[in-house]
């Protein structure tokens, strides 16, 4: 992103960039980090901060580190995508939740990213490496794969030519397989993840569609490496991602596109 010192940049563009170093586990920053993060001069970036504190957009705690602000949260949950998807998701949630005791989360594509938009957690669930508003990887998730393979051919593309990190000894990182996998998953909807991000943890996922056949979301639950059975996992998630896909005006017979 250009920096404040280059031509065109507006004031609206240095208040967003100021906004968006702002992210999950890094919450809370300093002033020094937001001058850091930004590249932007530090008097500017703390006359910045004062009015984004100033409108409520952000908020600055007695240590002197800004957060988000309360009215910033309240127009994040304005979204119309993110806020009607969680809203109708809930309940299928809480049952898969209910059921299976385990991590359940649901999340949206982002550019070259799944970003998580809900999730539900039992206290015993192993720690995951994101939380909700966090990042997954597209190549090594089963959100990731669901959303990537609906993705259209660009996207595809662009993510197999591009760097496939190795996140744990079982990523798949060969474009040849991983295009193998997305295209079973086009066909299927779902997708299965054995320890590809996180050593000892899986992950079942099934795509979301809306009523013009687009996949707008995906649904995943993430247990313990050999604490259940695939098989047993996955109707209940095709069941759940089915019911929230008819919820938004899919219907048995509407094709499955991809976004291209």
């Amino acid at each position: 992103m250009p920096r404040t010192s280059e031509p065109g940049r507006t004031v609206g563009s240095r208040l967003l960039e100021v906004l968006f170093v702002f992210q999950p586990g890094h919450t809370a920053l300093s002033l020094a980090d937001l001058v850091r993060k930004t590249g932007m001069p530090h008097a500017t970036v703390r006359r910045l901060a004062m009015e984004l504190a100033d409108f409520g957009a952000l908020d600055r705690r007695p240590d002197g580190r800004f957060t988000v602000g309360l009215r910033l949260w309240q127009l994040g949950t304005l979204a119309p995508l993110t806020e009607s998807l969680r809203t109708l998701a809930q309940p299928f949630l809480e049952d898969l939740y209910t059921a299976l005791h385990q991590h359940v989360q649901l999340a949206v594509l982002e550019g070259r990213q799944a970003v998580i938009i809900e999730r539900l957690s039992a206290p015993e669930a192993p720690e995951l490496v994101s939380q909700v508003g966090g990042r997954l990887p597209l190549h090594c998730t089963g959100v990731g794969k669901v959303l990537l393979s609906h993705g259209g051919t660009a996207l595809i593309e662009a993510v197999l030519s591009g760097e496939l990190r190795e996140y744990a000894p079982r990523s798949i990182v060969a474009p040849e397989v991983l295009r193998k996998e997305l295209a079973d998953c086009r066909r299927t909807g779902t997708a299965t993840v054995r320890e590809e991000l996180t050593p000892g943890l899986d992950s079942v996922a099934m795509r979301i569609v809306n009523g013009e056949g687009r996949v707008v979301a995906a649904l995943s639950v993430v247990v313990r490496t050999d604490s259940v059975k695939h098989q047993e996992v996955l109707p209940s998630v095709i069941a759940s991602g089915l019911g929230i896909s008819r919820l938004l005006g899919w219907r048995p017979g509407v094709k499955v596109r991809n976004n291209s």
